[in-house]
C-alpha cells in the first residue's frame, strides 16, 4: 500500500489537515456529487484545524481534524 503525502501548498501557505480528514472530505465530497449538489466552498482554516464545505443552496458541512463530519 502505498502512503501519499497530501500536504499542499497554496500561494506559500501549507494546509495540513489530518489523513482521517482528507479521507472524510473526499468521502462527503462524493455523497454531495452523487446528489448532484454543487460544491461551493471548500476552506481549510488552519487556526480551527477544520474544514468548512458549503454545498446546494443551503448545506453547511465541518469537518474535524478527527475525521466526524457533522451539518451546521
Amino acid at each position: 500500500m502505498r502512503n501519499y503525502n497530501i500536504d499542499g501548498i497554496i500561494e506559500e501557505l501549507t494546509i495540513k489537515p489530518t489523513h482521517k480528514q482528507a479521507q472524510t472530505c473526499l468521502i462527503v465530497c462524493q455523497y454531495l456529487s452523487n446528489c448532484y449538489q454543487d460544491i461551493h466552498l471548500f476552506r481549510f482554516d488552519d487556526q480551527t484545524g477544520e474544514v468548512y464545505i458549503l454545498a446546494g443552496e443551503e448545506i453547511e458541512i465541518i469537518v474535524l481534524s478527527n475525521g466526524i463530519w457533522e451539518f451546521l
